[in-house]
């Protein structure tokens, strides 16, 4: 694999921490960012453990305040919502607006 010289600037908490992962995975800290990027690049796009517990928790409290409806009446609206499709939509045509 070819390898290119780059320069980042980072702040003094982050150096840190890379210096102490390169040193207790006995790696140099070019192979600590290699790894860090290849793990970023793999999660982009997949929700982080914080996003997916607050999107839970929302669900968790929105799904109780969703109302309850028997069966029969949903077929029947979902039934009336078919046949007004059939039928083209409109009884009266809806007149120009000037």
């Amino acid at each position: 694999m070819a390898s290119s010289k780059v320069t980042f600037t980072l702040d003094a908490a982050t150096i840190r921490r890379l210096r102490d992962a390169a040193e207790r995975l006995a790696k140099p800290q070019s192979a600590v960012v290699r790894e860090a990027i290849e793990d970023f690049h793999d999660r982009l796009g997949k929700l982080s453990e914080r996003e997916r517990t607050k999107l839970l928790r929302a669900f968790d409290q929105l799904v109780p305040k969703i109302p309850g409806r028997p069966l029969t009446a949903i077929e029947r609206e979902l039934a009336a919502v078919r046949k007004t499709r059939r039928t083209g939509g409109r009884k009266t045509p809806i007149e120009k607006q000037r």
